[in-house]
């Protein structure tokens, strides 16, 4: 989250953040079921929990499940920035004393061997570590390669890796271009940058590759219009997934569908308001089938209908992550040092 939309959430807060305090009561928390039509889910909230003398957090920002199955998480809590967790909630492992904004964690196979990408938005760097994390690539500020003024911010917050190789890093708290580099670092182009129109952004906070169609493309998050833009790998604006209500972060794509984190939804006045997220999910037509903790999505005319969140269930949701079972595991950010919450797909 950057400094603008921290000070914006917080006055809205001020007026309205008592109401969105009072959570369900625990015998109903047991028997939470969230979500609409196919995807519905229990609800587990205490599946990610640990002893947070151990293993603290902070805000947990962003899951990957890597080729053993294990489930990856990075927090800006510095005494243990990557948490690895089993499906059953136990942690496996643990790493990462540097990373005071990390943000943004991406998985990348390669070579028959798998990878990671993490974003800091704070030491303003983009890192690729092995799974021990080790430090294999480091992209630095675009202003030392010239890209950049010396003065322009960039805090990136994302990254997807193309099928050949190339990296795309999302500047969301920044500049807010996306910049392109190639497998080694070596800097391609950039493209986007904030405003309104079509090829532009307001927090381009995620990115993905969408490879649905059979031809990639990337996915891009712009947060504060409430929308997933869709562009081609050298960075033409091709289309825009409008999701009226709904302050994404990253699209995670999973098989057919398309599933995200929503951070904030318009509540008050149509401003976002302070702890009333919940998670979304598109089919293949990029259609909205389900909103977990949200309102049911609703088609009026072909245009989507306001979403919002429909109870207390979630905070923030700032990221989520699929596993073969289709359970969806959620990450929260500015949700009082909580871990990660499993929904179990019924």
């Amino acid at each position: 989250m950057n400094r603008q939309e921290f000070l914006k959430t917080s006055l809205v807060s001020a007026f309205v953040l008592p109401s969105f305090q009072i959570m369900p009561s625990k015998s109903k928390l047991n028997d939470e079921i969230l979500g609409h039509g196919d995807f519905k889910y229990k609800v587990h909230r205490s599946w990610g929990n640990l002893d947070p003398i151990k293993f603290p957090v902070k805000n947990c920002h962003e899951m990957v499940m890597d080729s053993q199955g294990r489930l990856i998480m990075v927090t800006d809590e510095t005494k243990n920035n990557i948490l690895i967790y089993d499906k059953s909630g136990k942690i496996l492992d643990f790493w990462g004393t540097t990373y005071t904004g990390g943000h943004g964690l991406t998985l990348w196979k390669e070579g028959g061997e798998d990878f990671l990408f993490i974003c800091d938005s704070n030491l303003h760097k983009v890192f690729k570590t092995d799974l021990k994390g080790k430090v294999l690539l480091t992209i630095d500020h675009p202003a030392s390669i010239g890209e950049y003024k010396p003065e322009d911010p960039f805090n990136p917050t994302e990254s997807a890796i193309a099928p050949k190789g190339d990296i795309y890093v999302a500047d969301g708290y920044g500049s807010q271009f996306i910049l392109q580099y190639d497998s080694t670092g070596k800097f391609i182009r950039k493209f986007g940058g904030k405003g309104e129109e079509d090829h532009q952004f307001q927090t381009p906070h995620g990115i993905a590759i969408d490879n649905r169609s059979g031809t990639p493309t990337l996915l891009i998050t712009s947060r504060i219009h409430n929308a997933f833009k869709r562009f081609s790998l050298d960075g033409q604006y091709i289309s825009n997934i409008f999701l009226p209500g709904a302050y994404v972060c990253r699209p995670v794509l999973d098989g057919e569908n398309i599933y995200a984190g929503v951070c904030w939804s318009r509540m008050k006045y149509l401003e976002r308001v302070a702890n009333s997220g919940f998670v979304t999910i598109l089919d293949k037509n990029n259609q909205v089938v389900s909103n977990p903790g949200g309102t049911k999505p609703t088609y009026k005319k072909g245009e989507l209908q306001m979403m919002l969140q429909e109870n207390k269930s979630f905070m923030h949701c700032h990221d989520v992550c699929i596993d073969e079972d289709k359970n969806i595991y959620i990450c929260q950010w500015n949700a009082n040092k909580s871990y990660p919450i499993k929904l179990e797909r019924i």
